[in-house]
């Protein structure tokens, strides 16, 4: 029930008790009266105090006993200044008095330091007293407080963020705050831009453009590239950030603004250096191509050239041995073994040259191919060149992976041949040739392990570069190319090679061979 019904109905329960003192008037009737006003107002969710004509308190429910905090034990009866806590009396009572005399109504908040407790005082004025109503509004105050606290903390956080930042109302498109930063960036302190129209930061029509391509209603975030002035009319490029928020209960657009100047003319003498650049890579790669293909023409006219005269020295020396050479003495002979040795390790190495220079540019036909034959097949002609060397070959019966077949001959020819010159010096030596998981799903390694005389550890990294020899060429004769070819086939692959020396002499060559090529048909493994 309504605080003001309730006085109504005290008014009119009051004025039957006076009439109770007439003639006719029971006194039961009249307690009968008190008791339903005091129901009537039990039921009211706030506290509610009646007052008479001379302030004094004539009915009260539990809720205002308990909001008064009154020092009194019984309240009706008395003046309600003297039941209310005297700091209250003392702070309200003459503003209350005199504003219930001027427009008949007043409101005042009280704070109850020892329970934290803010309650609500309203007094209205009537002709046969007056009401006063109490709500507890600590729920409502807290929050109020939290949320100025917030507001506070938000414009603190607001003035002393580094980037430059303003707001503006959406509809009016006025500026609402502008934090340090953005007063720096346009010259100006801030409360002078506070107030102003959007457009006047914009060159002269720029501003409404911009604004109005904003989404309407509620966007997280828009990007914008335009141009704004300073104070002293100074024009900078700049690069706005725009998000709609809620400040102070008012929709507006938070702006964050970025000098975007410097950096464009950086991008600017970036974009120049770049195309410069790719002018530069573009005339380099034209001579590197050049350059590759002078040397390509250069090398294969060379290793031709070179070769027609060592076939003509090999031949004639040849001819001499056959037709003259027990004319020779002991020391002719020599001089002739010593010519035809070095003209065959010349045509050696020219080989060696051309496998190298043309791997490049040999096509690559990946396939499944069975490395038993191929290698039995290159062993064979290893023991034509030395039938009376003893050596054995361990495989297993099968070594298929997917590969070029070609290329891989020519690596693996490397690798034997290789195995079969260090292993030479041995009494029992023996090659073995087999495939291992790499390290990936994909991945295949080739090894091929001998018994030979092995390397240096300290030398390791040097075994696959062209012309490096850690073995005298007296004792392993060879061009210094073969491993250098084998690198190079892997490579070609996407593969890569490594060795790993014996502790007792003897050493592991490994080539990694990715297997992602699928041979084309799935034709089975060829030799």
């Amino acid at each position: 029930m309504a605080p003001l019904t309730l006085f109504k109905k005290w008014l009119k329960s009051w004025r039957g008790s006076r009439r109770a003192s007439l003639p006719g008037f029971s006194a039961g009737q009249a307690a009968a009266s008190a008791e339903a006003l005091q129901a009537g107002l039990d039921l009211s969710s706030d506290g509610i105090v009646l007052l008479d004509s001379a302030g004094r308190i004539v009915a009260l429910n539990s809720c205002a006993q308990s909001l008064m905090h009154s020092v009194l034990g019984n309240l009706r009866g008395a003046d309600f200044w003297e039941a209310v806590p005297e700091e209250i009396a003392d702070e309200h009572r003459g503003a209350t008095e005199q504003a219930l005399l001027e427009t008949g109504t007043h409101n005042f908040v009280v704070w109850h330091a020892f329970e934290n407790q803010w309650v609500d005082y309203g007094l209205r004025q009537h002709d046969d007293g007056a009401l006063v109503t109490l709500k507890d509004v600590s729920t409502i105050h807290q929050a109020s407080r939290s949320l100025r606290y917030s507001e506070s903390c938000n414009q603190i956080l607001f003035d002393a963020h580094p980037q430059a930042m303003w707001l503006f109302d959406t509809g009016s498109r006025q500026m609402l705050a502008v934090n340090n930063a953005a007063a720096a960036v346009y010259g100006v302190a801030p409360e002078a831009l506070v107030g102003l129209f959007v457009e006047s930061l914009f060159p002269e029509g720029d501003g409404a453009s911009l604004l109005d391509s904003l989404p309407p209603g509620d966007f997280e975030q828009e990007m914008r590239l335009c141009t704004q002035k300073k104070a002293d009319g100074e024009l900078m490029l700049v690069e706005l950030a725009c998000s709609s928020v809620q400040w102070a209960l008012r929709p507006a657009v938070l702006v964050s603004v970025t000098d975007v100047g410097a950096r464009h003319l950086a991008d600017a003498h970036l974009s120049r250096l770049n195309e410069e650049l790719e002018m530069r890579i573009a005339q380099c790669t034209a001579e590197l191509q050049s350059s590759q293909g002078e040397l390509k023409a250069f090398t294969s006219a060379m290793l031709h050239d070179l070769k027609a005269p060592l076939h003509v020295i090999d031949g004639f020396a040849a001819t001499l041995a056959e037709r003259h050479g027990a004319a020779l003495d002991a020391q002719g002979q020599h001089y002739l073994s010593r010519i035809q040795a070095s003209s065959l390790q010349l045509a050696r190495l020219i080989d060696d040259l051309r496998t190298l220079t043309y791997l490049p540019s040999m096509p690559m036909a990946p396939q499944r191919v069975d490395l038993v034959p191929m290698c039995q097949r290159l062993m064979d002609e290893l023991h034509k060149r030395e039938p009376a060397r003893h050596l054995v070959l361990e495989m297993e019966p099968a070594l298929p992976l997917v590969c070029d077949k070609d290329q891989l001959c020519i690596a693996l020819a490397c690798l034997l041949d290789n195995a079969w010159k260090f292993t030479s010096r041995k009494e029992q030596s023996w090659i073995r040739v087999g495939l291992m998981p790499g390290e990936g799903p994909a991945e295949i390694v080739l090894s091929v392990s001998d018994n030979g005389a092995g390397f240096d550890r300290a030398y390791t990294d040097k075994l696959f570069t062209a012309f490096e020899r850690l073995h005298s060429a007296v004792d392993f004769p060879g061009t210094g190319l073969g491993l250098a070819i084998v690198k190079r086939v892997a490579q070609l692959h996407g593969g890569r090679v490594w060795a790993i020396a014996a502790d007792k002499g003897g050493a592991s060559f490994f080539m990694s061979l990715p297997q992602n090529s699928e041979p084309v048909g799935g034709s089975p493994p060829t030799a």
